[in-house]
């Protein structure tokens, strides 16, 4: 089994290296929020709990709370509440907190935690590769930002950062999803053609890239409903995954959101799940939600990448690994 957190807050919080990384995250926060709202984005507060969340997938669980009789759940992902602030809003980000009880089994893959912050972007009628365009500014941005305040930061923590050097020479690659199927059975790993990256997958294809890249078009049936199917190419959707260098794995999701009325609806249903649930969201979508395009960036797995860090654990100052019982 990985290391685990130190059970006490206190042993965790004490500790030298968790200063140095809270440090490089503070810095990727403030580098991040400069970076959007220069470019007219505006920050919300997002949703904590609602009467529906993101589905999720991958076998994670949602966690239910009582409101005031009602069955609500801690938020998952904020993507339908992203979508209903365009109403008000062109451009939007938040820094989320999410919950997701992920399975047993992703304590062992350095990257999961139950509890995590993303940084959720929203652009109305934007296509997918807008959306790409300004998960790269962030993500250059933010490593140039500790690269440039965080020095002593990273020295301290052993980090090696000559394969920053590439990174900051933008855009990054992008391969499609059967691409990425094909690299990796050529590297001897079976993958499903129509199924996610395995994650192990994921960690071997980023173990061979020298800086972060896109895989796009993944197929239909493996995102939720709200990722837009590529209505020229039906099967395959609009949407992306950004996988960092180095062994380091995914770090964000995103696509072309559906609005739709219709093709929503029949999402829900070919996802097995009841359209009813999704009751105010679905009569926000009859009455007409843009077109638009995001992405969530988990925030504690870029500070996993940019400070070189084992676990992802590391980057939270109070770390809730899948299945281990801590304060």
């Amino acid at each position: 089994m990985s290391e685990l957190p130190p059970s006490s807050p206190r042993e965790h919080l004490s500790k030298a290296s968790t200063r140095h990384t809270l440090l490089i995250q503070n810095a990727i926060i403030d580098a991040t929020r400069q970076h959007l709202t220069a470019q007219g984005f505006t920050e919300l507060l997002p949703p904590i709990i609602g009467p529906v969340t993101d589905p999720g997938g991958r076998g994670s669980k949602q966690v239910d709370v009582d409101f005031y009789g009602h069955r609500y759940k801690l938020m998952t992902s904020a993507i339908l509440y992203k979508q209903a602030s365009l109403t008000a809003f062109d451009k939007i980000f938040y820094l989320a907190p999410n919950v997701r009880l992920e399975p047993l089994e992703t304590c062992n893959t350095n990257r999961h935690l139950a509890e995590f912050h993303q940084i959720d972007v929203e652009i109305g009628g934007a296509t997918r590769e807008d959306a790409m365009a300004v998960v790269e500014g962030i993500i250059v941005n933010a490593v140039r930002r500790v690269l440039t305040t965080n020095a002593a930061d990273l020295a301290a923590l052993g980090r090696d950062t000559t394969p920053f050097t590439e990174l900051l020479e933008w855009p990054f690659d992008r391969i499609t999803h059967p691409q990425a199927v094909a690299n990796l059975r050529d590297l001897g790993y079976e993958q499903s053609p129509d199924a996610e990256i395995d994650w192990q997958n994921e960690q071997h294809l980023s173990a061979k890239a020298s800086r972060p890249f896109f895989i796009t078009d993944y197929p239909k049936g493996s995102r939720g409903f709200y990722d837009r199917e590529n209505l020229d190419d039906l099967g395959r959707l609009r949407n992306f995954d950004v996988i960092a260098a180095e062994g380091y794995g995914e770090l964000c999701s995103g696509s072309e959101r559906e609005y739709d009325y219709k093709r929503i609806v029949a999402r829900i249903r070919e996802s097995g799940e009841n359209p009813a649930k999704y009751g105010w969201y679905l009569e926000m979508a009859r009455d007409g939600i843009p077109a638009s395009s995001g992405f969530g960036i988990g925030l504690e797995r870029l500070t996993r990448y940019v400070a070189g860090l084992t676990s992802v654990w590391q980057a939270s100052a109070y770390p809730k690994v899948p299945g281990v019982v801590s304060a």
